[in-house]
């Protein structure tokens, strides 16, 4: 059990499940960051709820960022070695999801009428799915 725990939380390591499980926590205090500052910036600085979304969004990913490529995914692993490139290529998938973040938390408030922290919560599910295997298998896939 205690070798399981390990493998977890200290070890690194290649294998998806592992990544996944990992992936989920940090992606889960990077949206607590993102919704967060999303609500804050919208509900009480009185910011339009695209901008508020765009920026805490890209909070949420200097956040995932940092702890991802020191815990989730094995840096040796990255195709990348230039670690600003590597940076470059995280966040290129990151404009992606916010453009899908945007687009989704619009369709989903504006034609759906969902209140927009719900339409948030949606969305995050699906961003959080492109993000890891975009990640995973764009980024840190060295095979």
């Amino acid at each position: 059990m205690k070798e399981l725990y390990r493998r977890i939380v200290f070890n690194k390591t290649n294998n998806i499940i592992i990544q996944l499980f990992r992936y989920t926590l940090v992606g889960g205090t990077a949206f607590v960051a993102d919704i967060g500052l999303l609500y804050l910036l919208t509900e009480y600085l009185h910011i339009h709820y695209l901008v508020s979304a765009s920026l805490s969004f890209i909070v949420g990913l200097l956040i995932n960022y940092t702890i991802s490529t020191y815990w989730v995914f094995d840096r040796e692993s990255s195709i990348v070695t230039n670690k600003s490139l590597e940076f470059l290529f995280f966040s290129l998938i990151g404009v992606i999801g916010i453009g899908l973040n945007d687009i989704l938390i619009w369709v989903f408030t504006e034609f759906v009428g969902i209140y927009y922290i719900l339409s948030k919560i949606i969305t995050a599910v699906l961003i959080y799915l492109w993000n890891f295997l975009a990640r995973k298998y764009f980024i840190f896939n060295k095979k």
